[in-house]
């Protein structure tokens, strides 16, 4: 579908072919069918097309509100799990100082390398919809660093327990970061947008008004709304790519107290 492939595109490419082309060709419709049929025939219209098209633009309304709405919680939630991935990350690397000795300074390096791996490879495969084998691997690596921690007392058993359950939430927070990135709106959402717009503009085809200009504003005014509402959707349908999209801020942040830490 064209829009679901315009949503890696610049915001300018989008607005440009959704909003300026689409309201451009809604605009110039209205005089070419006065052109070919006379205002007379087209008033005939005008009452019980009205109730119709009340309908319909009621109907689509709802549906194109809808679609921004779970779009946006989506992109919502697209944050949320990288900044929940980070802060975990970072609670991580502070608990691991109770790991003395070899494990816990392997299991801190671990860490600093899946926070880098993430930021160097995961976020560009996530904007191709895929995930990066290179960040699970160090994922994995994280996990192998903590097991070998062999507490000899209760406090270390508590310590390790309470870190394999923050490195389960680093899993689960990643694992939603890649369910999310090939993007929130299904293929036959986009099929019925695009087809609802696109038959809400033409059924104002039916009207005729003796203003031929005012209609043509008028059309024009509605084909700009609905173009903004599927810009505004294909903006933020893929979380991780486009001009629109969460950038790993939270994690370069963590990593720069690490460095700090270090020093």
């Amino acid at each position: 579908m064209l829009l679901s492939m315009l949503a890696t595109q610049p915001i300018w490419l989008s607005g440009t072919l959704l909003v300026g082309v689409m309201t451009a060709l809604a605009m110039a419709a209205p005089y070419l069918v006065r052109r070919r049929v006379g205002l007379e025939r087209l008033r005939v219209n005008n009452e019980v097309a009205g109730f119709i098209f009340a309908a319909v633009g009621v109907l689509y309304a709802v549906l194109l509100a809808f679609a921004v709405i779970i779009a946006w919680e989506k992109f919502s939630e697209a944050e949320g799990a990288a900044a929940k991935e980070a802060g975990s990350v970072a609670t991580l690397y502070r608990r691991s100082q109770g790991i003395a000795g070899e494990p816990g300074a392997a299991f801190r390096t671990a860490l600093t390398h899946y926070g880098r791996t993430i930021i160097a490879d995961d976020w560009p495969a996530m904007e191709r919809g895929k995930g990066s084998r290179t960040a699970t691997r160090a994922l994995d690596g994280a996990y192998a660093d903590l097991l070998a921690f062999h507490p000899a007392d209760g406090r270390g058993n508590a310590v390790l327990a309470e870190a394999l359950d923050q490195l389960d939430g680093v899993t689960q927070a990643r694992r939603l970061r890649l369910v999310l990135a090939p993007g929130v709106v299904p293929r036959v959402l986009w099929f019925i947008l695009s087809s609802g717009a696109i038959l809400t503009l033409l059924f104002t085809l039916f009207f005729g008004a003796p203003n031929l200009r005012a209609q043509i504003l008028m059309t024009g005014i509605l084909a700009f709304l609905i173009s903004s509402g599927l810009l505004v959707i294909t903006a933020i349908d893929r979380p991780f790519a486009g001009a629109v999209k969460v950038a790993p801020h939270a994690m370069e942040a963590v990593l720069g107290d690490f460095e700090g830490r270090e020093r």
